[in-house]
């Protein structure tokens, strides 16, 4: 079964996006994530691209083919892994040419100062922009966890400048951002349930949406039937040790010779007690035939008179 990322990724790597500025803050959000670049003894720049989505990898293939003005040669490579539980990797491998120098060009990767390493507000003066770009991010480096687990969805990059970038965006919308070190990783994570739904819909993840809210509502719905559950074990509990200790209170106050003078609806109530130790307060009162606060009333003051007897006796 695939992961919960995985499911999230497939489906975003089947976001229709048509607007060219859209197309290239995404990808340049994707490369930012997974790319290494490369300089050809002819001073042309090449791209090595990777990831462990083949939606992804597609995706990224067809931005860069589509995007690029001029004749450019890729190959893609798959390395399978030999460690347990590791997915394949794809690597996309675009040749040096002046077309890529271009491509970077137009992304202001590069410049007459020489490299960018990850500020692309050039590319994010439009609303619709920065959420492509945010969607690249969560493509090339983000992870989320079903909701029936914890809470989680965390963009990781091993890029500080563009963690800064992300940071500065996600704030923008008003997400509640942590942000911690794993690693040679600077991560980005929301916990709040409200906000990772808020950030895969902006994203334009709607289908899966759907399995996370009700795995959102199941989990609550459980959790809340778990605290009354809880509640209700705890006000047992209470109830039997109240129960226990004021039988035995009974029995040593009516075992006392001092104590023959009781009144009598104080010994009434005492005697009740002993025979009924599992009756609640409402039940003990409709034995009696008083109130629910009369009997409690009694119980107090012959509880009262017990420890001090207890006192007493110590002495």
């Amino acid at each position: 079964m695939p992961s919960f990322s995985t499911e999230v990724k497939n489906e975003l790597s089947h976001f229709n996006e048509t607007s060219l500025c859209c197309l290239f803050a995404e990808l340049a959000s994707l490369l930012r994530m997974d790319s290494t670049f490369i300089l050809s003894a002819k001073h042309h720049l090449g791209i090595n691209f990777s990831t462990e989505n083949a939606a992804v990898a597609r995706r990224t293939l067809a931005f860069i083919k589509g995007l690029c003005v001029g004749e450019i040669n890729t190959e893609l490579v798959v390395k399978r892994s030999r460690r347990l539980q590791k997915n394949n990797r794809y690597i996309i491998r675009v040749i040096p040419s002046p077309a890529v120098d271009a491509l970077l060009r137009n992304m202001k990767f590069i410049n007459d100062d020489g490299f960018n390493m990850g500020r692309d507000s050039y590319l994010l003066s439009k609303y619709c922009c920065k959420e492509a770009y945010l969607r690249g991010a969560f493509l090339g480096g983000g992870s989320v966890n079903r909701p029936d687990g914890g809470y989680h969805l965390e963009l990781s990059t091993s890029n500080y400048e563009f963690s800064r970038q992300l940071l500065i965006l996600l704030n923008q919308f008003n997400f509640p951002v942590g942000e911690t070190a794993r690693k040679d990783y600077y991560v980005l994570y929301i916990k709040e349930s409200e906000a990772i739904i808020s950030f895969l819909r902006m994203i334009g993840a709607e289908q899966v949406l759907e399995e996370f809210e009700s795995k959102r509502n199941l989990k609550e719905v459980r959790n809340q039937v778990n605290r009354l559950v809880n509640c209700e074990t705890a006000n047992l509990q209470k109830t039997i040790e109240a129960s226990v200790r004021q039988v035995q209170n009974m029995k040593n106050l009516l075992g006392d010779s001092k104590m023959k003078i009781l009144p009598e609806a104080l010994k009434k109530t005492a005697w009740t007690r002993i025979e009924y130790p599992d009756a609640s307060l409402s039940e003990l009162a409709q034995i009696l035939g008083i109130g629910k606060s009369g009997v409690n009333h009694r119980l107090r003051k012959l509880e009262a008179m017990a420890l001090r007897l207890k006192e007493c006796e110590k002495g």
